[in-house]
């Protein structure tokens, strides 16, 4: 077996607490309308019991994606690798400020449109990821 490294954890970290942050907003993109149907008073507790595990995710993503960043030496890069680079930036801050907008928001309008460019910007900055890790 390989021996793990602290390059290799840190990525494990990262891509464990991105999984929670991505893979939950899908799946309750597939459970909240059966919920909303049959139980409309469970959705909120879902979401505040979602929020509660997601948020401490998305900050540990954030945390360990600066980690990578302090790694790379930036002499070894491309300017085609630093511009995805700054694409991933840009899609996981544009994550994690539609998410809150739809967590707070108070119009139906806002919880759509916040929820929606959320998960779709958390999509691009799984895939940005990956171009980043196979460097392809």
């Amino acid at each position: 077996m390989l021996e793990p490294s602290a390059a290799t954890l840190r990525l494990f970290i990262h891509v464990l607490s991105a999984s929670v942050w991505v893979g939950g907003q899908l799946v309750l993109t597939g459970i909240v309308p059966s919920l909303r149907r049959a139980h409309p008073e469970a959705t909120k507790t879902v979401a505040n019991a979602f929020a509660r595990v997601a948020w401490p995710a998305f900050a540990l993503a954030v945390a360990t994606g600066v980690w990578n960043l302090v790694e790379i030496d930036v002499t070894d890069t491309t300017t085609t690798y630093q511009v995805t680079v700054l694409v991933k930036v840009l899609v996981v801050a544009a994550s994690g400020a539609a998410a809150a907008i739809h967590q707070i928001g108070q119009s139906t309008a806002a919880k759509a449109v916040g929820g929606a460019i959320g998960l779709l910007a958390a999509l691009a900055a799984m895939f940005t990821g990956y171009l980043l890790t196979t460097g392809t």
